[in-house]
């Protein structure tokens, strides 16, 4: 069997190669628009099981990976800002208050069997970030693809007061803890063939069954 990540986010692609298996990520054809009515937890649950599904139309006996976040701030979900001028409003507009991320992650087997998580991390953009330091990052990491217009791995930590999490890895956009977890006996049965077990993201290899 292989296992497949249903996004070509660098940053899923990124997390997901640290678990040591190799993997096919696809771009899931799925619409997230029907789910924007639902209440941010529901819609990242929702948008994730989809992209899983979507995954596995194309390659039903994979292992798939679906996946979403979804930011909330003063009631307000953030979008992608897609422009630098978007950008900078949006982090202006969450200085100093506080902000969820519902971070959802799916695991549909072959047999069609789910595992399914949301990871909320709550974190505060800091009351006394100028716009000078706003500017100042957009110009360095241009967020734009990014809810929330920052890099959390990167110089984004900087703008922040604090990051609440019960897995630090969620709000990079895949929660490792849990996928780590459900994916153990694929794993171990990838190092016991390979003898690295050492991922190579865009391939697929044959895994072992098991659940």
């Amino acid at each position: 069997m292989k296992l497949v990540l249903a996004s070509t986010s660098k940053a899923r692609k990124r997390l997901l190669a640290r678990l040591g298996l190799p993997f096919l990520a696809i771009a899931p054809d799925y619409d997230e628009s029907c789910n924007a009515h639902l209440p941010p937890y529901a819609r990242a649950l929702a948008n994730a099981c989809g992209k899983a599904e979507a995954g596995a139309r194309l390659h039903p006996n994979a292992w798939v990976i679906g996946a979403d976040q979804v930011g909330v701030c003063a009631g307000i979900v953030l979008e992608k800002p897609g422009n630098m001028q978007k950008a900078a409003a949006m982090l202006r507009a969450m200085r100093g208050k506080l902000t969820c991320f519902y971070t959802a992650c799916v695991l549909r087997a072959p047999d069609g069997c789910t595992r399914k998580t949301v990871v909320e991390t709550t974190l505060r953009v800091r009351q006394d970030l100028t716009d000078k330091e706003i500017l100042h990052y957009l110009a360095r990491e241009r967020p734009l693809d990014s809810a929330g217009s920052f890099y959390i791995e990167g110089l984004g930590i900087a703008l922040m007061d604090f990051v609440a999490s019960k897995d630090p890895t969620a709000l990079e956009g895949l929660p490792l803890i849990a996928l780590a977890r459900w994916l153990q006996p694929l794993r171990s049965q990838t190092s016991n063939t390979s003898g690295q077990g050492e991922s190579s993201p865009g391939s697929a290899v044959s895994l072992a069954t098991h659940a």
